[in-house]
């Protein structure tokens, strides 16, 4: 079975391995994040010599052929793996962020009355935005215990202009499961889940993420969104916050980020070439179980959110007593493993297995945990 970054121990190359001991750390960095090595080794090369032109690709010009055929693949990649060609939706790369979509969404889409789930950090950004463009109607909410659950019982406005909502909370670590049934617009924060799991993404009528969780570096943001939902705010949207523009424009209304696009695709050819969303999905749920069991197990840790709503992204835990933290630190720092603090507003650590992070990384989290145990 393929599988991410799977080493192959051929004699050489398990001698290399012996001589080299400054090989590529276990990055569970919540984002940026790791990103496949094949991509970053064709990311390098453009660098210098993009497409054998003995030229740049970040010297080149954003409308030339060479880039627009880039835009273009990643546009189509990005609605082909989650299976909307051809059913009325548009795919755009532009910037600032699943934080300036906060704006967008609201400056677009929101007419008189929108809907909000509030599940952390970011949909209570998203939702600060929104309350600048008309009434907010918070449907539900965690902040009551840290965000460390789902809500589950609400009900949607049916007069509201939309529903948002985030599918995975990278601060906390819980992750939505199920999606409401709903008649108006659903508009999704997918930053950092987006291409991780099967989903119905045509229940979905926006689609944003910040690429750099799962697709690619910092400075590009995918939209993923149904035309027909668009025109029928009574405002006026300054040309560089509305959508419809960019759509007419085929995501080059100004000049996009060109590297963040071009190893967003490759990321997006890479995944499809693995086997798509399908595949992924099976490693990730591996990568999440194995973890999941070891705190579970282990008297050392404890997770910190509801067992039903865990992300499959972003697993947060604690040390049951923090006698043990000064010796688990250096434990895993040492076992080249990096970016396992948790998040400054919930302590304890984090573990992000985004896409591009093999199941051995986490096996190696799991060896250390279990070592501590041991020690102890």
């Amino acid at each position: 079975m393929r599988f991410l970054h799977k080493v192959e121990m051929t004699p050489s190359r398990s001698l290399a391995i012996q001589k080299n001991k400054k090989m590529k750390k276990h990055n569970f960095s919540a984002g940026p994040c790791i990103l496949p090595q094949d991509v970053l080794q064709k990311a390098s090369e453009a660098i210098l010599n993009f497409n054998d032109d003995n030229l740049s690709l970040i010297e080149i010009s954003h409308r030339s052929k060479a880039f627009v055929d880039v835009m273009e693949k990643a546009r189509s990649l990005a609605l082909e793996l989650l299976g909307l060609e051809g059913k009325g939706y548009k795919a755009l790369f532009l910037q600032g962020g699943a934080s300036m979509e906060f704006l967008m969404v609201a400056y677009n889409l929101l007419n008189k009355k929108a809907a909000y789930l509030n599940t952390g950090t970011w949909s209570d950004k998203a939702i600060k935005e929104a309350k600048a463009f008309g009434e907010m109607v918070e449907v539900g909410s965690s902040k009551d215990k840290g965000y460390n659950y789902i809500p589950k019982s609400y009900s949607i406005p049916k007069d509201a202009d939309y529903f948002h909502c985030t599918s995975n909370n990278t601060v906390a670590g819980t992750q939505i499961k199920e999606f409401p049934e709903t008649d108006i617009p659903l508009i999704c924060d997918m930053s950092s889940d987006i291409f991780s799991r099967q989903l119905n993404f045509e229940k979905f009528d926006l689609i944003y993420a910040g690429a750099q969780k799962n697709m690619g570096p910092a400075g590009a943001t995918l939209v993923i969104i149904k035309e027909d939902i668009l025109g029928k705010v009574e405002r006026h949207i300054p040309s560089m916050l509305n959508y419809q523009i960019h759509i007419d424009k085929d995501s080059m209304f100004n000049t996009p980020s060109v590297f963040a696009v071009y190893v967003s695709m490759l990321t997006l050819q890479w995944l499809k070439d693995l086997g798509g969303i399908p595949f992924i999905e099976e490693v990730n749920n591996k990568k999440a179980t194995l973890l999941y069991a070891e705190i579970d197990r282990n008297p050392l840790f404890k997770g910190i959110v509801a067992k039903e709503d865990r992300s499959t992204m972003n697993a947060t835990f604690t040390l049951v007593d923090e006698k043990y933290k000064a010796t688990f630190d250096k434990m895993w720092q040492e076992a080249g493993i990096n970016g396992l603090n948790g998040h400054r507003s919930v302590g304890g650590y984090r573990a992000s297995m985004y896409n591009a992070l093999p199941l051995y990384s986490v096996q190696t989290l799991v060896d250390v945990m279990q070592e501590l145990e041991r020690k102890k």
